[in-house]
């Protein structure tokens, strides 16, 4: 590997380290304005429910690459507070399917909104043809650690990468 494809990858791994630190703190930040009582943690899952639900919990396990308990946690907590809602599993009824609730849904897609407002404010002087690259560029990130992550679940993998 050359020193400047080497010096790429520490440049990468250090905005990655950056941006998931930032992305952390925005998801707490976010998860109060949503719910008071409700965690960064949770945020994410209802998140997920929203753009890939309706799902089981078993479902969250593998794709957040979280434990069974972290979720059971965090799926009683948003039960709790009325942004998601249980229902029987159509092909099999005796497990249940998650989804948000009409209110967490209405609750994150105020959130959601103002956040793609604020990228639009704060990436305004870009051309369209970068947010457009950066997105797709995010995506195929995306899908490498969605692959990885199932090719882990296959082979009996459950604990988290970093």
């Amino acid at each position: 590997m050359s020193t400047e494809s080497h010096e790429a990858y520490v440049r990468l791994e250090r905005e990655i380290g950056l941006l998931l630190r930032r992305s952390r703190a925005i998801q707490t930040r976010l998860a109060g304005e949503l719910h008071p009582e409700l965690d960064g943690a949770s945020y994410g899952l209802l998140a997920l429910l929203q753009d890939a639900g309706p799902l089981r919990a078993s479902d969250l396990v593998g794709r957040l690459g979280l434990d069974k308990s972290t979720v059971s946690r965090q799926v009683a907590s948003l039960a709790a507070l009325g942004l998601i809602d249980r229902a029987a599993d159509p092909e099999d009824g005796r497990a249940q399917v998650l989804t948000p609730s009409a209110e967490g849904a209405a609750r994150l897609a105020r959130i959601r909104e103002a956040r793609r407002a604020r990228w639009e404010e704060d990436l305004s002087d870009w051309p369209a043809s970068d947010v457009a690259t950066l997105g797709e560029l995010l995506g195929r990130l995306n899908r490498l650690g969605e692959a990885r992550e199932a090719q882990r679940q296959t082979q009996g993998q459950v604990q988290p990468q970093p």
